[in-house]
């Protein structure tokens, strides 16, 4: 009998998987799809394709080879003895990496030279996220030579500066986009008194895909009766936490705050600062 249970929810958790992996995917597309009906990018910060790129990068990276590389996962097991199998699984990375090329299609909508689209000329990604993202390659960087100099060797031990904390501050980058590539978003969602151009239907399958991830991180913890499958996997359990967070605030700005402004509503405000929009040549 408890067997039977075990397999239930083994295959409880490969359902919250998959089930996280379909919402966080299809996610990525009402954004692009709204900007291609509306022929337009106004509405949406760019500093979150933008940042988005760096981080889902960065998360394809880790995933990846905590996935496929014997050092990293032999790493990993020294670390965590009790359950010595990360809990990273392969719809974590074709996620990631489904969530990267995504992200590259929303931002290149904001060069009319590629899709033609209307760009306000503030539209720009910011100098604050540019430093994040050379702040971020350069801190990966900082860890690899950290590990180059005061590892004993070769970055193969475990027991001190190691390769996999190379993964990790990977891993950390992710979760550092995380926490902050909404902010410009809700600023400018709060500016406008709108969320006209801000998909809404992405916030939904986000929420729902940040919910279905926690839970499958729960049930296999529980079923490993080891909750290191979490702190061991900080990536995946700050993702799914950070990412309901900022989907509440969305959801309160658009049903809550703001929702009688429609798209004709703000179609006036846009065209009387149509003198302030040119072609964005440097996103």
């Amino acid at each position: 009998m408890m067997i039977a249970t075990e397999e239930i929810w083994r295959a409880t958790s490969h359902f919250l998987g998959w089930f996280y992996f379909l919402c966080w995917s299809f996610s990525f597309y009402p954004q692009a799809i709204k900007n291609f009906r509306r022929n337009s990018t106004v509405g949406l910060a760019v500093d979150f394709p933008f940042s988005n790129i760096l981080g889902f990068t960065a998360y394809s990276v880790s995933t990846a080879v905590f996935l496929y590389s014997p050092t990293i996962r032999s790493q990993y097991a020294f670390r965590h003895p009790i359950s010595q199998v990360p809990s990273v699984r392969f719809n974590d990375f074709a996620f990631a990496l489904h969530g990267a090329i995504l992200s590259i299609i929303t931002y290149s909508q904001f060069f009319p030279l590629i899709w033609g689209f209307q760009v306000g000329r503030n539209q720009r990604s910011s100098w604050v996220f540019r430093g994040i993202v050379t702040g971020s390659i350069a801190g990966v960087f900082g860890v690899i030579l950290i590990v180059l100099i005061l590892s004993k060797d070769g970055g193969n031990d475990p027991l001190g500066w190691a390769w996999i904390d190379v993964i990790y501050a990977v891993g950390f980058v992710k979760v550092l986009v995380t926490v902050v590539k909404y902010c410009p978003q809700v600023w400018v969602n709060y500016q406008r008194k709108s969320t006209v151009g801000w998909s809404m239907g992405q916030i939904l399958l986000d929420f729902a895909g940040g919910i279905t991830s926690i839970l499958q991180m729960v049930v296999d913890s529980s079923l490993d009766a080891d909750w290191s499958g979490i702190t061991g996997n900080p990536v995946k359990f700050a993702l799914g936490n950070v990412s309901m967070i900022f989907d509440i605030i969305f959801i309160v700005q658009h049903y809550i705050l703001y929702p009688s402004r429609t798209e004709k509503d703000l179609a006036d405000e846009d065209d009387s600062e149509a003198g302030e929009r040119e072609p964005l040549l440097n996103a």
